[in-house]
């Protein structure tokens, strides 16, 4: 599908695959840097991809929301869990069954492009129900969901994210709608998005990628995501996580890399160095003197003390419950 790709990000990389909510955009406004950087990536001819665990739209609508912003690129190069998780339930149920849904218009149309019949009602009696995010989901379509689930239907559902980033600020999730039909029926579901490999490996293959970089806002989806596909990850910290989650993560959860923007993917990546007490990058040093994480060089608020400080704590023998870490360094 892709041409021979010779430009690379940190003469690495061939490939850059995207969240979209917290690293591209938050609601209808694009965030600091992410245009700029994306289509200096296609300018180079690097492919990009856009991951993303929301079903609620159609590829399409989410291009033209890119285009909006001054990213062109194709329907097909947005991948999506609405796709993966009506793949997963068509290994659950019989061809053409009845499925309810719990979503947005995304989800409709890949349960109707899979041969399957849409119903409304639990009184329809369907044999799986998938569940993905819409703002405009109620209630009563979490009641329906409900009763059809205790009846029998296989359950399905796109992600688990439990917020999601807004013009206003962050609100609940598909995670927490998904919590709340499992308080009604005692059982979980079936998750497809991130954090699950199958949908970086989707996204792998259909770019061809020998060497693909993620990069997402969250630790819990995106992060993970991303280390349990054995794929480089990158955390740009203009989203969901915050300075105190990544000082914290367990050793499953780190990142490969931490950006404060999407221009730092632009020019060569500052790694720590090692020093006598702790790690020095880029004039900011962090040092682990008895059990206390301390800046000793440089601004405490800058990201380069940020990465210094994952480093003496993610290398250091004494778990991050026991460290007394400097507040300035993620209050």
């Amino acid at each position: 599908m892709f041409g021979k790709k010779s430009a690379t990000v940190w003469g690495k990389y061939d490939t850059v695959l995207c969240d979209l909510d917290g690293v591209i955009y938050e609601g209808t406004d694009s965030i600091v840097d992410s245009v700029e950087t994306i289509n200096t990536f296609i300018s180079q001819g690097i492919p990009v991809g856009y991951v993303t665990n929301n079903s609620s739209r159609k590829p399409e609508t989410i291009t033209d929301q890119l285009a909006g912003f001054g990213i062109h690129t194709a329907p097909e190069n947005v991948i999506g869990s609405a796709k993966t998780g009506v793949d997963i339930l068509a290994t659950l149920i019989p061809a053409g069954s009845k499925v309810l849904v719990v979503g947005g218009e995304g989800l409709r149309s890949r349960v109707v492009e899979a041969g399957f019949e849409l119903v409304g009602s639990s009184d329809e009696k369907p044999a799986g129900v998938i569940q993905g995010f819409d703002p405009t989901v109620a209630w009563t379509d979490l009641a329906e969901a409900s009763y059809s689930i205790a009846n029998g239907a296989k359950w399905v559902a796109t992600n688990q994210d439990w917020t999601i980033p807004r013009e206003k600020g962050i609100a609940p999730g598909n995670g927490t709608l998904v919590s709340a039909v499992h308080t009604a029926v005692g059982q979980l579901p079936i998750v497809a998005g991130k954090p699950e490999p199958a949908i970086f490996k989707t996204a792998v293959e259909h770019f061809g990628a020998k060497q693909a970089i993620f990069v997402g806002d969250r630790i819990d989806t995106d992060i993970r995501g991303a280390n349990r596909a054995e794929i480089a990850s990158v955390l740009v910290m203009t989203g969901i996580s915050t300075r105190k989650e990544v000082l914290g993560v367990k050793k499953e959860d780190r990142p490969t890399f931490i950006i404060e923007t999407m221009a730092e993917l632009l020019v060569d990546y500052d790694q720590p160095k090692k020093t006598k007490h702790g790690y020095l990058c880029k004039g900011a040093e962090v040092e682990l003197l008895g059990n206390k994480v301390m800046v000793t060089q440089g601004d405490p608020k800058s990201i380069s003390a940020l990465r210094a400080a994952c480093a003496v704590i993610y290398n250091s023998e004494t778990p991050i419950y026991a460290l007394d870490v400097e507040p300035a360094l993620y209050e």
